[in-house]
């Protein structure tokens, strides 16, 4: 019996080794890739499913979901009331808030990003350098 129990211990050791050592990585990574299709913009919530979007109502579409600075999912009653700096997208046929990224310090400061989708049709994107480029 103590034979099994420490070629358990052996065989899990190394196992919860590289978990901890993978949620470390993950928690440092801060390079968030993003759609073409996703536009920047000032968020506040209101009592959902509505909002304020670039100082206008706007509406989130059913299973819309929106990501912190940690990339984890929010819950839209913990950010009621805040004004956020966002990258958004809008369902194609409803133009519904689909999805939601609040910006983190390093995301704020890339420059330039389209806020209307006129903007994002004129200029080019470079989805691995995460960089727009005016015509």
């Amino acid at each position: 019996m103590t034979r099994c129990a420490r070629a358990g211990h052996a065989v899990l050791a190394p196992v919860l080794a590289c978990l901890a050592l993978s949620t470390g990585f993950a928690a440092a990574q801060t390079h968030r890739s993003f759609p073409a299709t996703a536009l920047r913009g000032t968020l506040v919530l209101d009592a959902w499913p509505e909002a304020t979007l670039e100082e206008r109502p706007a509406r989130f579409a059913p299973g819309a979901r929106i990501r912190g600075e940690d990339n984890l999912l929010q819950l839209p009653a913990s950010l009621a009331g805040r004004t956020l700096r966002v990258h958004y997208t809008l369902e194609p046929t409803t133009g519904l808030v689909l999805d939601v990224w609040i910006l983190n310090a390093t995301e704020r400061r890339r420059e330039p990003w389209p806020t209307t989708a006129e903007q994002a049709r004129q200029w080019r994107f470079d989805p691995s350098a995460q960089t727009w480029t005016r015509p």
